[in-house]
């Protein structure tokens, strides 16, 4: 794996949302991957995904941790201008939670089982009891992302149906638990630590997470504009030999897991909000993030089945059609096998 060609930049800009799932580009610059690999990697926190899109779009930063629906949204013009983008490599597995507010899991009987359909039913069977009450009000992450359809997905299951029974608006991470404390928000779906945190500060409790719904979907990719993939090819393969490495390196011992947490935990990263953490939990139930794993980190456009179905009937509705070419090439496998067979 020593053939691949100098990087034709040797300082990168890359952007995340703070979320425990940006631990790869963390662990690669904290553990020195990328510096392995001959490039700077200055890591530039952003606190909403819509930001983060622009910032790529427009090449302020040369890539991102990013949602897995995105570049798929992205090149297709939904929510901004068509910008034609890659996601190369999948970052993580699974991760996400919804959590109902304390008052609300309580008054619906709402808990965490086995079953993701047993407390979107009680939620459900609640609202149509008190149908005269105001809407709760939940909250994910963007329009076009996992977290949003998943929402979805686990409502369906209760026979909820957003903007009847519930209010459904998008708000950046980490804003829902001091949003679901000061009860602007009566629930969420979003990437961990802030489910977990919620639960931990007595806030709100856990009712289904992703990996019950969507068992082992990708959740975040390495996203980069075509045009940038096409300028910089060998510093595309540096910077995913070096993310590569860093999930090698956390499934290689128990003990880099922590280590890993701890540097997530400075303030350039998650900060504090990982402080209730004792430790990282990779592949443990019921959240399930996964971070490493024979192949985990491939793309493969047949496992977005799910993304590809709620993207096509959005747009269906707006009289389009998910063009499964474009679907294909965002998240193709070949700069990831082109890279395994070094």
């Amino acid at each position: 794996m020593n053939d691949i060609p100098k990087a034709e930049l040797d300082r990168l800009q890359l952007g995340f949302v703070p979320l425990l799932d940006c631990a790869l580009p963390v662990v690669a610059r904290e553990g020195g991957f990328f510096a392995e690999e001959g490039i700077e990697v200055t890591l530039l926190r952003q606190n909403a995904w819509a930001t983060l899109r622009d910032k790529v779009a427009a090449g302020l930063l040369d890539g991102a941790h990013m949602l897995a629906p995105l570049p798929l949204a992205m090149s297709l013009g939904l929510g901004r201008a068509p910008c034609d983008m890659l996601a190369p490599m999948l970052l993580s597995r699974n991760g996400n939670t919804i959590v109902l507010s304390e008052a609300l899991a309580d008054a619906a009987k709402a808990a965490l089982t086995d079953d993701p359909a047993a407390s979107a039913r009680a939620l459900g069977d609640y609202l149509r009891k008190h149908h005269q009450a105001a809407r709760p009000r939940l909250a994910m992450v963007y329009p076009y992302s996992c977290h949003h359809y998943q929402l979805s997905h686990w409502l369906d299951l209760g026979h909820i149906r957003p903007d009847r029974d519930v209010d459904v608006i998008a708000m950046p991470p980490p804003q829902v638990v001091d949003a679901m404390r000061d009860g602007t928000i009566d629930g969420f779906c979003v990437g961990e630590p802030w489910g977990s945190l919620a639960e931990a500060e007595g806030v709100g409790r856990l009712v289904a997470t992703s990996a019950q719904l969507w068992p082992d979907h990708a959740e975040k990719v390495l996203g980069v504009t075509r045009s940038w993939v096409h300028r910089y090819p060998a510093t595309l393969t540096r910077v995913m030999r070096a993310l590569l490495q860093a999930s090698n390196w956390l499934a290689s011992d128990p003990a880099h897991s922590d280590r890993a947490l701890e540097w997530l935990a400075l303030p350039p990263y998650l900060d504090r909000s990982v402080s209730h953490l004792a430790h990282f939990a990779l592949d443990e139930p019921p959240i399930r993030q996964r971070l490493a794993g024979p192949d985990l980190l491939r793309p493969d456009p047949t496992a977005m089945a799910h993304v590809a179905e709620y993207i096509d009937q959005h747009m269906r509705s707006n009289g389009r059609r998910l063009d499964h070419d474009t679907l294909a090439e965002c998240y193709s496998p070949v700069h990831y096998d082109h890279l395994a067979h070094q």
